[in-house]
């Protein structure tokens, strides 16, 4: 037998695990919605029109979107659609963007967000960080996490402070040739802000929401709805290290907001870790 011939049956197994594991996947998540179906239509009608609603936020807009959304990495962003369109209304007259520059937000938030941003360069957080990544692919350093204080290592007071609209403060850092798969965050009470601390001047090195590629080059800093379908890259020769913050959304009732955040994470604290699963936390 010839090396040609023999290669079937190397790729063979592999392909049945994979179909399998896309199978068990599935299933997972269709069971689910069939007992669902059958037991609460109703429900499962209304959620279903609230997801699309919520779904075609997303550009450009296509059929892997939704498949995403209701069976694959959104199925959380798509549970909480109707807490997500509350709070769309709650915020008003802050129209929902999508993708925010810091002018676009409020003085007194421009004001947090520069605090933390002139502490990441007075403490030296990259050299900081760089011996603790290691031959990590992806880490996650958090400082704060929605409202809670997460001991650490590192004693940075402009990141250990509780402010009134930033809730949580991190570094995502990226080993060279690494990149997220497209997914959405669960909850739009906060957006997300982004700020790449270290310099990188390498075109492959960006974060695309929907149609908007931001270029860590060319702006390093980018604010958005991270409830939109959205995928990070970095396939240069350099670590990326990037400072992770979320801010309550702008509104006339930050207080309402602020609740929802909390709720949120007393209700998530105790599987945080299955939100950064392809993640390495570090200490």
């Amino acid at each position: 037998m010839t090396q040609a011939e023999s290669l079937p049956l190397v790729s063979s197994p592999r392909k049945k695990s994979q179909i399998l594991r896309y199978t068990k996947k599935t299933l997972k998540r269709v069971i689910p919605l069939a007992v669902l179906a059958y037991f609460a239509w109703k429900v499962l009608i209304i959620y279903a029109v609230l997801g699309l609603l919520d779904v075609l936020r997303n550009r450009p807009f296509a059929l892997e979107t939704l498949q995403r959304y209701f069976f694959g990495n959104g199925i959380l962003t798509w549970i909480l659609s109707p807490f997500n369109l509350l709070m769309d209304i709650l915020s008003l007259p802050y129209w929902n963007k999508g993708i925010y520059k810091i002018g676009d937000m409020p003085k007194r938030y421009q004001t947090e967000i520069q605090a933390l941003i002139d502490a990441c360069h007075n403490r030296d957080l990259v050299g900081a960080l760089e011996s603790k990544m290691g031959d990590n692919k992806r880490g996650m350093f958090f400082f704060q996490w929605f409202g809670k204080l997460i001991q650490t290592s590192l004693d940075i007071p402009e990141f250990q402070t509780r402010y009134k609209y930033i809730r949580t403060i991190g570094v995502s850092i990226f080993n060279k040739k690494q990149s997220t798969a497209k997914h959405y965050g669960p909850l739009r009470g906060t957006f997300r802000m982004l700020y790449n601390i270290n310099t990188i001047d390498d075109p492959n090195v960006y974060i695309q929401v929907g149609n908007h590629v931001n270029r860590w080059r060319d702006s390093k800093l980018f604010i958005f709805d991270d409830t939109l379908q959205h995928e990070s890259h970095n396939e240069s020769d350099a670590v990326r290290y990037c400072l992770f913050v979320d801010i309550i959304r702008p509104s006339l009732v930050p207080w309402l907001f602020s609740s929802f955040v909390t709720a949120f994470r007393l209700v998530a604290a105790p599987v945080r870790r299955v939100f950064y699963k392809n993640w390495t936390l570090i200490k």
